[in-house]
């Protein structure tokens, strides 16, 4: 969403190691949302990026994805590593992949603006994952910025699924709502197909007037696309980014960082569900959800 400070990234952190930990996904995890490296950051490697960079280790990246010289690029790669995307792929200690961020993306959200074909401009970053990353991974989770940049047009038309965090705000819950529909007004003039998968309230307060309000009122606005569990607020947040580690890492959480690793647990377990379900909005009982789901998910 256009709104910053939502907990997009770390939502995308927590449920990538689910996906990768428990429910026995093979899950990768790619940084769109801007040169500063907030995923790189919260799994403790960002130094290890910005070394890469200082050495001018960090090419090809995901910003040389979306270039039309890719494909030599690619090759080029093969040849002499092997695999193509050897020096692009960090292996995050906590279980999933991580595919950084590039400070080259503000440049090539530009160059973008230069291809006049809808079509080819929103299809870079889908001919990549689905030549080079599909075959390699179950799970693929795109951190994308909230502006409707190029960059972020390519994610949505590569994903299919959008999940969207809000905060439990008035200008939050306009501003879901206001993502809902454009996503339909981009359906509906076949830019791109994708849906909105899953809502989760993020910093939930239950226990307050205010809280159990706000539940409602995104409960009757968008229905089965709500999150099974919604995420409570928990300093223990902060304490795990400090030592660049999610919830999961820490030896002694906080009873709130429990029922929020319970919450990105559940919803995870949905999500793979909704994945696979094309009818899931009319299916109304998730309580038997399985965590060892068989078909792949994409």
């Amino acid at each position: 969403m256009d709104k910053g400070g939502t907990g997009k990234t770390t939502t995308l952190a927590h449920l990538g190691v689910v996906f990768e930990n428990e429910l026995d996904y093979e899950t990768v995890l790619i940084d769109l949302a801007g040169k500063q490296g907030d995923l790189a950051k919260h799994f403790g490697v960002w130094e290890q990026v910005e070394v890469a960079v200082a050495n001018d280790d960090d090419w090809p990246n995901i910003a040389t994805t979306f270039q039309e010289k890719w494909g030599q690029v690619a090759r080029l790669q093969d040849e002499s590593t092997g695999d193509p995307l050897a020096d692009m792929i960090l292996s995050l200690d906590e279980g999933p992949d991580l595919i950084p961020t590039s400070e080259e993306l503000d440049g090539i959200d530009s160059m973008l603006n230069t291809v006049d074909d809808p079509g080819e401009r929103y299809a870079r970053l889908d001919a990549f994952l689905t030549e080079y990353v599909d075959e390699r991974y179950d799970v693929i989770l795109i951190d994308a910025a909230g502006s409707s940049s190029n960059i972020t047009m390519n994610a949505l038309r590569a994903a299919g699924h959008v999940v969207a965090l809000s905060k439990p705000a008035p200008f939050d819950e306009g501003q879901a709502r206001k993502l809902r529909t454009d996503l339909k007004s981009m359906v509906e003039q076949q830019t791109l197909e994708t849906d909105l998968t899953m809502v989760m309230l993020n910093e939930l307060d239950g226990n307050t007037i205010a809280g159990r309000e706000f539940l409602q009122r995104f409960e009757a606005e968008f229905g089965p696309a709500m999150a099974p569990q919604q995420i409570p607020s928990t300093q223990d947040i902060i304490n795990a980014q400090m030592r660049g580690t999610t919830l999961f890492e820490l030896e002694d959480p906080l009873a709130t960082a429990e029922r929020a690793m319970d919450a990105y647990r559940a919803n995870a377990t949905e999500l793979a569900r909704r994945f696979e379900t094309c009818d899931w909005m009319t299916e109304t009982d998730s309580s038997t959800v399985e965590s060892d789901i068989s078909t792949e998910v994409n």
